[in-house]
C-alpha cells in the first residue's frame, strides 16, 4: 500500500483532524486581494485546489493587521469586510469540491510588509510613496540595507499584535476553516524575533533564544487560549547565514511550543537575510522536518521542490515526515494528486463532474468511482 495515501491523524484539544492522505497544499500568496478582501479569483483558485486530490488545502498568508500585509495586494482578516469575504468563498468553494479540509495561514510580515507585489519588483515601498506604510519588527533594522527602517515595536505594539493574532483565529474560526498554521518563516514578523539577524533588541524579547523565543511563544499561547482547533507553526529552520537561526534552535523551539499544545510543525527556511546561500535542489528542507520529527515527537510537515510522486511516497514511507506540502507542483499541475495516485495505486475523491475523465487503466484512482452516460 502507497504510504502517502494512508490516513492521518492531526491532534488538538477538539480532538483534531484525519486527514485521508498525506498530501498538503502549501500557502501560496496570490496578490489579488483589495484592501484585504477575498473576491472571485481567491474563489476560482481554491475551488480548483480543493479538487485537486489533497487531504487539505491552506489557504495563503493572511494578514492579522493591515499594516501586516507583505504588499497592498495582500489577503486579511482584520475585520468584518475580510472576514466576511473569506467565509463566503469558503463556503462556495466546499460546495463544489469533496469534502474539503481547508487551512489558513494568519500571518504579519513585520518589516517585509509594504512591498511591491512580486511582478512589479517586490521591492520595499517607503512610507512616503503611495500604497506604503510604516513598517514594524523586533528591531529598526531593514530587510536590505537601502530600505526604509521598521519602527522597533514596543510593549504595547507587540500586546495589540498578540491580540491581532488571537482575534483573527476567532475570525478564521467563524469563517469556517478546519485548521489553523502560524506563519514563523520566511523573514516575517514571528521569524525576525526567532532570528538573531533581525532581532537585535537588548530587553527581554532579545538576545539569548530563550528571550528571542518569548514573543513568538506568547503569539502562540494567545491563539491557543482562544482556539482549541488544530494549531500549526511554519518555521524557517535555517536561516542559511552564519550568525541566524538554527536547526538545533528550531527543536528547542518547538519544544516549548508543546506547552500549547501544537499540532504540527510546518518545516522551511530562509527568507530573513538577504546574504543567504540556500543549497536549493529537490527534497533540500526535507531534513529540517526530519530532525524535528526524530528530536520532538511533534507531527511535521515537509515541504520544498517536492515534485515527483515516489519522492514524496519515499519521504513518507522513510518516515522523515508524517505529511507533505505542495505548492507551486499544483499551480503546474491542479491535478497532481490524481497522477500520484495513478503512479501509487492510490485513492483520491472527486466531483462527479470529473469521473469519467480518466484513462480507463486509471480508473479505479476514483473512490466510488461511477461510470456512467453511453
Amino acid at each position: 500500500m502507497s504510504q502517502l495515501f494512508t490516513s492521518y491523524h492531526l491532534p488538538a484539544p477538539n480532538g483534531g483532524i484525519t486527514l485521508p492522505n498525506r498530501m498538503v497544499i502549501a500557502p501560496m500568496c496570490q496578490y489579488s486581494a483589495i484592501a484585504g478582501v477575498a473576491n472571485d479569483w481567491h474563489l476560482t483558485h481554491w475551488t480548483n485546489l480543493l479538487n485537486s486530490g489533497a487531504a487539505a488545502f491552506i489557504i495563503e498568508a493572511t494578514a492579522v493587521t493591515e499594516n501586516g500585509r507583505i504588499t497592498p495586494r495582500c489577503l486579511g482578516i482584520w475585520n468584518d469586510a475580510c472576514e466576511a469575504a473569506i467565509q463566503d468563498r469558503i463556503a462556495r468553494a466546499r460546495a463544489l469540491s469533496p469534502k474539503a479540509i481547508v487551512g489558513i495561514q494568519l500571518a504579519h510580515a513585520g518589516r517585509k510588509a509594504s512591498s511591491h507585489i512580486p511582478s512589479q519588483s517586490g521591492a520595499s515601498i517607503a512610507p512616503s510613496e503611495p500604497e506604503g506604510w510604516q513598517t514594524v519588527g523586533p528591531s529598526d533594522v531593514p530587510h536590505l540595507p537601502h530600505e526604509h527602517p521598521p519602527l522597533a515595536l514596543d510593549k504595547a505594539g507587540l500586546e495589540l499584535i498578540k491580540k491581532a493574532f488571537a482575534t483573527a483565529a476567532q475570525r478564521a474560526q467563524r469563517a469556517g476553516v478546519d485548521f489553523i498554521e502560524l506563519h514563523g518563516a520566511h523573514g516575517y514578523l514571528l521569524h525576525q524575533f526567532l532570528s538573531p539577524v533581525a532581532n537585535h533588541r537588548t530587553d527581554e524579547y532579545g538576545g539569548s533564544l530563550e528571550n528571542r523565543m518569548r514573543f513568538p511563544l506568547e503569539v502562540v499561547a494567545a491563539v491557543r487560549a482562544v482556539y482549541d482547533g488544530v494549531l500549526g507553526v511554519r518555521v524557517s529552520a535555517s536561516d542559511w547565514v552564519e550568525g541566524g537561526f538554527t536547526p538545533e534552535e528550531t527543536v528547542v523551539f518547538a519544544n516549548r511550543l508543546k506547552e500549547s499544545q501544537i499540532s504540527f510543525m510546518h518545516v522551511s527556511s530562509g527568507g530573513v537575510a538577504a546574504a543567504q546561500k540556500i543549497p536549493v535542489g529537490p527534497s533540500y528542507q526535507v531534513p529540517f522536518a526530519k530532525i524535528v520529527k526524530e528530536e520532538t515527537g511533534i507531527p511535521t510537515i515537509a515541504v520544498g521542490m517536492i515534485t515527483e510522486p515516489q519522492q514524496a511516497e519515499d519521504i513518507i514511507a522513510s518516515g522523515q515526515a508524517d505529511l507533505v506540502a505542495f505548492a507551486r507542483a499544483f499551480l503546474y499541475k491542479p491535478r497532481w494528486g490524481w497522477e500520484a495516485a495513478a503512479a501509487l495505486g492510490g485513492q483520491v475523491e472527486a466531483v462527479e463532474q470529473y469521473w469519467r475523465c480518466l484513462p480507463r487503466e486509471h480508473q479505479k484512482v476514483f473512490k466510488e468511482l461511477k461510470i456512467g452516460g453511453r
